[in-house]
């Protein structure tokens, strides 16, 4: 039987000085994983591995025998997450580095390649390594990230009632905002359990809904089939079963940002204590305080901030965390979040840059923080107002959450707390400019203003 050929690999000419000389490089795939190390480390400078976790320990082992202390892997679906656990725990630095800023140049794209291409950037310093918070932050994320899916898993069920609905006619979801509150829930389990009458139907209605109980009873008229109703049913127990997932998954994050509360607040001193007692008292979900966890844990009540709520700022910190030490500057922090203008110059000219698709989560957050400042009365809420009649609404959302990233950096590094007083110069300044502007229109038109005592 013949021998398999054995594999040639070309190696990369280097020019660049070499800042890294220990750095390796990993392409990272679903079934192999290819890793090239210095070609002065060993016979075979690329090795190829299986993803089985033996193997991942194998490649780590091979790893520390060539002496390598620092690793660069593309950030490839979920597929880095164990070599990346592994090595580590191992204390090999490792860079998850973006697959945008690692393209090849043309003519030059295989997985041995790959991995040569990685470690030759990674060893002259031209990689980044994208942010990832602490290993309690990432817990916590994964969780929350798992809890997002459950609930758009249990909208898709909601929507199967409203067709189970629409087939018979029942114009209840239209007459009532939601049809999983209490009035919805309520009349849809007394379909299931069999009852038509729209009178009796009509009777469980909520005081609190605007709709008149003759609506109502009018909207539950209709064709009560049923293999319409077994298929509601049957949406009804999905939806319920994934409102427990959710329950159960708020609870064991609770339990996490209690532990994160108190491992963050040891050496505060008294605080301290006060934190034990909040956790050890905290065990139900109806007594969990989220906003004084959330505080203890920023240092500061982010909530006095527009636009931000205890959802919302548990958001931010479950895919954040509340070490902000990575970001230099503000800056910098707006950078990541792509919150910022990417526009530069060229022969004294400007010039714009393609926009980036990101799906960064906390960019997200302070988009909706933004978008919810349209009917406040602050001066956030001014300026998102000015922006939007200037520039429109996707640029003010974009210029509102930059502002709000700004605020929150700063609040989260020096632990102030939100002072709404710091904006009274600028209110006053923007108040002058509306009477200015109100003064001169009226002039235009043949009035003039006069000042009503208040």
């Amino acid at each position: 039987m013949a021998r398999p050929k054995k594999r040639k690999y070309r190696k990369l000419d280097r020019s660049l000085p070499v800042m890294r000389p220990n750095a390796g490089g990993a392409d990272m795939g679903a079934r192999e994983i290819f890793v090239a190390v210095p070609p002065d480390r060993d016979t075979e400078s690329v090795r190829s591995f299986p993803t089985f976790t033996q193997d991942l320990h194998a490649l780590a082992d091979w790893l520390q025998r060539c002496h390598v202390d620092t690793v660069a892997m593309e950030s490839t679906g979920v597929y880095w997450i164990p070599l990346f656990q592994i090595l580590e725990a191992r204390g090999i630095e490792v860079h998850l580095v973006n697959a945008q800023h690692v393209h090849h140049v043309p003519g030059r794209k295989s997985d041995v390649l790959d991995c040569q291409w990685l470690q030759y950037l990674h060893s002259v310093g031209l990689l980044r390594a994208s942010f990832r918070p602490e290993h309690a932050v990432c817990e916590i994320r994964s969780l929350m990230r798992h809890r997002e899916n459950l609930v758009q898993m249990a909208c898709v069920h909601v929507q199967h009632m409203h067709k189970a609905l629409d087939q018979m006619n029942l114009q209840i979801h239209h007459v009532i905002s939601d049809i999983t509150g209490v009035t919805g829930l309520a009349i849809v389990d007394a379909i299931v359990a069999g009852k038509t009458n729209p009178q009796e139907l009509a009777k469980l209605r909520d005081h609190r809904i605007k709709a008149s109980i003759e609506t109502v009873t009018k909207s539950l008229v209709g064709d009560y089939r049923a293999e319409h109703i077994f298929t509601l049913k049957q949406s009804l127990t999905a939806y319920r079963h994934y409102q427990q997932l959710i329950a159960d998954c708020d609870q064991e994050v609770q339990q996490r940002v209690q532990a994160f509360d108190t491992q963050n607040t040891k050496d505060d001193g008294p605080t301290a204590t006060a934190t034990d007692e909040s956790s050890s008292t905290t065990t139900s979900t109806s007594s969990f305080d989220l906003h004084s966890h959330l505080e203890r844990i920023f240092g500061t009540d982010l909530t006095l901030i527009p636009g931000f709520e205890c959802l919302r700022i548990q958001t931010i910190f479950s895919e954040l965390g509340a070490d902000l030490s990575k970001f230099p500057a503000d800056d910098s922090f707006c950078s990541w979040l792509n919150l910022c203008p990417k526009d530069g110059t060229s022969a004294g000219r400007r010039i714009h840059s393609p926009k980036i698709q990101t799906k960064n989560r906390v960019a997200n957050a302070f988009r909706l923080a933004a978008q919810s400042l349209h009917n406040n009365k602050s001066y956030l809420g001014d300026y998102y107002r000015s922006q939007r009649a200037r520039h429109g609404a996707l640029k003010a959302i974009k210029n509102a959450a930059h502002k709000l990233a700004r605020i929150f950096y700063h609040l989260v590094t020096t632990r102030q707390a939100y002072d709404e007083t710091v904006f009274a110069k600028l209110e006053t300044r923007n108040h002058k400019r509306r009477l200015n502007k109100l003064q001169s229109l009226a002039r235009q038109m043949g009035y003039s203003l006069v000042e009503v005592p208040a």
